[in-house]
């Protein structure tokens, strides 16, 4: 059911992202930049468990189609701060406005009790190492 609902969920954006010559792993790391600006290639790199060489390919497409702007550490001049320009801003509202549409109306039929059972279910799945970096996220 999760590989079903996944699935169905992305689908809804694909189209969006292929409007633009984009994919999902685009999505991705504008998803995560959107909610930390500032987020380190390093950062983004823990966060997608994707190769440096993959990663690089997707921010290098971002960058030249003026989606995510990037600048020095303040401290550390060989850090890449990564941030959405404003275009990447609107793009990534956009998609996540199709996303959160149909996880509302999910969650508008399951109700709030099967919902917080999702939620710890879900979390379950994240692994103990894991938990502090995603749980950092909630509060972005």
């Amino acid at each position: 059911m999760l590989y079903f609902g996944y699935s169905a969920l992305t689908r809804s954006i694909d189209e969006g992202l292929v409007a633009q010559g984009l994919g999902r792993a685009h999505h991705r790391a504008l998803y995560f930049i959107s909610r930390q600006p500032d987020l380190t290639v390093k950062d983004l790199l823990r966060l997608l468990s994707i190769t440096k060489q993959s990663l690089g390919r997707v921010l290098n497409e971002l960058i030249e189609q003026g989606y995510i702007e990037t600048r020095q550490g303040a401290n550390d001049r060989r850090q890449k701060l990564l941030r959405l320009s404003p275009a990447g801003i609107a793009l990534e509202a956009d998609l996540f406005r199709a996303l959160r549409e149909k996880m509302a109306a999910a969650y508008a039929q399951a109700g709030q009790g099967s919902v917080t059972g999702f939620w710890r279910v879900l979390e379950g799945l994240i692994p103990d190492q894991d938990r502090s970096m995603v749980f950092g996220l909630r509060g972005r």
